[in-house]
This record gives structure tokens, sequence and C-alpha cells, in this order.
């Protein structure tokens, strides 16, 4: 059976049309194509704490419908915790890959986000018949792949990988928060805005911050030169040790 071109596809990010997040897979299961996964991440643009990339399979037919599905940036978070049960529940398989900042320092963002992609769909516990990425072409899997111009918007299981990346990172920085309390991650979730650099202007970095980014060697490099050390409240544990990054994991269904 012909497979759609894996080159990038432009569509409206938004549509009056209630069924048009699941025309697309709609379209591939009649072109034979009956298991298809949608990959996705989340913190990509993010200054401190992980990438986490999430692979998931929607069942065909109504079960599939998830009730308040949607790009997971144009949720409340109330609205993703609600969806997200609601995606953990229906689907017929769902992968979440955790990436810590040590590696991604190490490795570089593009190359270790189409890496995390590339591991979320290979370790989902059913294999795909086609995979959708968000945005990015990922080489290197067996399916056939088209990577789809805003994909969490107009394809239901992108949307579901999204929600399940989005809400998982962002439980991960609410965790951050408390061993780390004068950074606010709970708040911007390792974004850069004014409330998350004044942090970093004062404090210096913290361990969860990504040494790649220019904010953060400014700030790195400014801490230095005042010969500061980072305060105790800045995160550290109650003897004075630096808690250490957390361990990349893989959570799987």
């Amino acid at each position: 059976m012909a497979a759609p071109t894996a080159t990038p596809t432009r569509r409206n990010a938004a549509s009056d049309r209630p069924d048009a997040l699941w025309s697309m897979e709609g379209s591939l299961r009649r072109r034979g194509f009956t298991t298809i996964a949608g990959a996705d991440e989340a913190g990509r643009g993010a200054c401190a704490g992980p990438l986490v990339a999430a692979a998931c399979v929607l069942p065909a037919g109504r079960r599939g419908r998830v009730p308040g599905l949607a790009d997971s940036k144009l949720l409340t978070p109330a609205t993703r915790e609600r969806v997200y049960a609601e995606v953990v529940a229906r689907a017929v398989a769902w992968s979440v890959v955790v990436i810590d900042v040590a590696e991604l320092d190490e490795r570089g963002m593009h190359v270790t986000n189409i890496e995390a992609l590339r591991r979320s769909v290979s370790t989902l516990s059913v294999t795909p018949d086609y995979v959708l990425t968000d945005g990015f072409p990922v080489a290197g899997l067996a399916q056939p792949t088209l990577a789809v111009w805003k994909g969490d918007r107009v394809a239901a299981c992108v949307a579901a990988a999204s929600v399940l990346a989005k809400v998982t990172r962002d439980r991960m920085m609410v965790d951050l928060h408390h061993r780390f309390p004068a950074y606010d991650f709970d708040v911007h979730k390792g974004y850069t805005t004014d409330l998350h650099t004044a942090a970093l202007d004062r404090h210096g970095p913290c361990p969860e911050h990504r040494s790649r980014f220019v904010n953060v060697a400014r700030a790195r490099d400014a801490h230095a030169a005042r010969g500061a050390a980072v305060p105790a409240g800045a995160g550290m544990d109650d003897d004075g040790a630096v808690p250490p990054s957390p361990t990349p994991v893989e959570t799987l269904r």
C-alpha cells in the first residue's frame, strides 16, 4: 500500500469541524493503516528541567474520541489533567520518555529531541503501522512516518501524545520546585520568563538548568564573577548537598 510522503505538511491549526482532529487518522485507516501512533514532546524550549517525549496509539471509533482532547498548550492545567486520565484509560498503547538535563547538555537539544521521539515510539507495547510526529521528521523508525506541521492541533494521536508529555513534565517541574524553591519552577515550568530571569540573576543556575542556553551561561558566569555561592533556599538538601539530577526514566503501557 502506498504511504504518504514523509515531508512535513502544513494544515490549518484550527477548524470549526468537530471531527477535524480525527480526520487524518481516519484517512490513514481508509488506506489500510490500522494502528497509528502520534509522537510529541514537551520542554524543548525551556532552559531548565527535563525534556519529555510521548507516543500514543488511540483506538478507532467512539472510544478513541477522547473528550476535550486538543493541543496541550491550549488546555488549562485542570483540563489537561482530566484529558490525561482519559487518554491513559482509553489508549491502545502509550509511552513516556524522560531525558535529563545532563544528556541534553551533552548531546544538544535537536539530536536529543529526535532521539526521545524515536525512543517513545519504539517503546510502545504495540507496533504501529504508521507514525505521525509533531513538526520534526524522525528518522530511524521501521514504520512509514509523516511529520505534520502543528500536528498536535490536527491529529488526535499527536494531541494525545502532547498531553501525556506536557502533564508528565509539569508534574516533574512541580517536584523540582520543592527541591529548588527559589526558582518558582511550579509557575513557569522552566521556561524563560521575567520571574525566572530574576531568580537566575539572583541565585545563578541550579543543577537543573541547561548549560547550553545563553541566559543560563550568562547567569552562571555572572554569579561566578561575584564569587557568590548558591543560597540554601535555592535548592540544597537539609544536609547542605545539592540534590542529584533525576535519572532518565521510561513509563510504558
